[in-house]
Formats: structure tokens, C-alpha cells, sequence
């Protein structure tokens, strides 16, 4: 494998990271609430999905 011949300078590090930011999450609106939640999820205020309420099940999983 090839090996750097020489330093990278600190100008050259750095513009080429200026390229890696981080994007905020889209969100959309719960159609049952109107909360704005991540797409492909379950609501976190309401718990539904696609229709159907999956509340119960993210309750009996943190109570003991």
C-alpha cells in the first residue's frame, strides 16, 4: 500500500474537514397527534405507527 511521502499541512487538514458537518434529523408530523417525530418510527408522545398504537408495548418494556 502507498505511504504519504510527506506531512499534511494544517491548511490543507482542515478545509478538507470543514466538509464533515453533521445534518439535523428531518422530522415529519405524527398524523394522530401533530408531534413532529423521525419518519419509519413510532410516535414518542402518542406511540402510534402506520395506524396502529404500539404505547402498551413500549410501556411494558421499561416497567418492571
Amino acid at each position: 500500500m502507498a505511504l504519504p511521502k510527506y506531512k499534511t499541512s494544517r491548511a490543507n487538514t482542515h478545509s478538507r474537514r470543514a466538509n464533515w458537518k453533521a445534518k439535523a434529523a428531518q422530522t415529519v408530523t405524527c398524523p394522530n397527534c401533530g408531534a413532529p417525530t423521525l419518519p419509519h418510527m413510532a410516535c414518542p408522545s402518542c406511540g402510534s405507527f402506520r395506524g396502529r398504537v404500539y404505547r402498551e408495548a413500549i410501556r411494558s418494556i421499561h416497567t418492571k
